[in-house]
């Protein structure tokens, strides 16, 4: 469905992306983990169309994704990208109505049909009674809901979302999560996201790609990414893996990084600090 083959991609001479392979299969929930600075929303951006790789290729139902119509992109795709802007004078069903630019035609008026996707995706949602309100309004958290919204109007196969829980208290992150996890599976929307929590990760995940200097590490279901090794070796910290068994899941609490205390020790653990 969407597939990145050998992609390299460079900021100056700064080179981020290098020779990455990703197949992401159609009904899938990816999720895109690796510290900071490795490469993730860059990568997504690649696949979303809005930033050309160097070198490779990346594919939307077996076309080159930069290559296809730009209108026939948007009505397969939809990305929700970190901290995205709008005017403070737009409505919340201002915005989501603007889900629909791919399919009007010249002289770009909403159709009886239309209407009747923009007030699907506000149900869905669940911000019918957030609708006539100002974006600017809005808290973090509905706010989120209603770019759902706009990206469900353009009836995507495909949703991608770069850490759709930034700045949300764990409240919100839960509500949203929640959501993304009901559009793929209710409506068999492919799912790919950046999240910076691993547990998030883990219960929300079919599969989890773990990004490191720019390459994947490692490509696996939540049990098969979330193990001492793996997370040592990409995030450089030690954990103890555990299990959630309401949620059948696994989920890991730190035991020590490699970092310097304040009490001059590296590898903090209460064992070993002196504070």
């Amino acid at each position: 469905m969407l597939k990145a083959e050998e992609i390299s991609i460079k900021y100056g001479d700064n080179m981020i992306i290098k020779d990455l392979d990703l197949d992401i299969k159609k009904k899938d929930l990816v999720t895109i983990i690796g510290v900071n600075g490795c490469g993730k929303s860059t990568l997504l951006k690649s696949l979303s169309r809005s930033l050309k790789p160097s070198k490779g290729i990346v594919y939307l139902d077996g076309k080159s994704i930069f290559k296809q119509d730009t209108r026939a992109v948007a009505r397969k795709l939809a990305i929700l990208p970190q901290s995205p802007k709008v005017p403070g004078d737009f409505t919340v069903r201002d915005l989501v109505s603007y889900g629909r630019q791919p399919y009007l035609g010249l002289t770009s008026r909403i159709k009886p049909k239309d209407l009747e996707i923009i007030n699907w995706s506000i149900s869905v949602s669940r911000i019918e009674h957030l609708q006539h309100r100002f974006v600017s309004t809005l808290s973090g958290g509905e706010r989120q809901r209603a770019w759902l919204a706009l990206a469900l109007a353009q009836q995507p196969e495909v949703l991608l979302l770069d850490e759709p829980t930034t700045f949300l208290d764990i409240s919100c992150q839960f509500e949203v999560l929640e959501l993304i996890k009901a559009l793929n599976i209710e409506l068999g929307i492919t799912v790919v996201m950046v999240l910076h929590d691993i547990n998030q990760a883990a219960r929300y995940s079919k599969t989890i790609v773990a990004l490191k200097n720019g390459k994947i590490f490692r490509t696996g279901t939540p049990d098969e990414i979330l193990t001492d090794e793996i997370l040592e070796e990409v995030f450089n910290i030690k954990v103890r893996v555990l299990r959630d068994k309401d949620n059948n899941c696994p989920y890991f609490i730190p035991i020590s990084g490699s970092y310097e205390c304040a009490c001059g020790l590296e590898g903090y653990n209460k064992s070993n600090c002196g504070l």
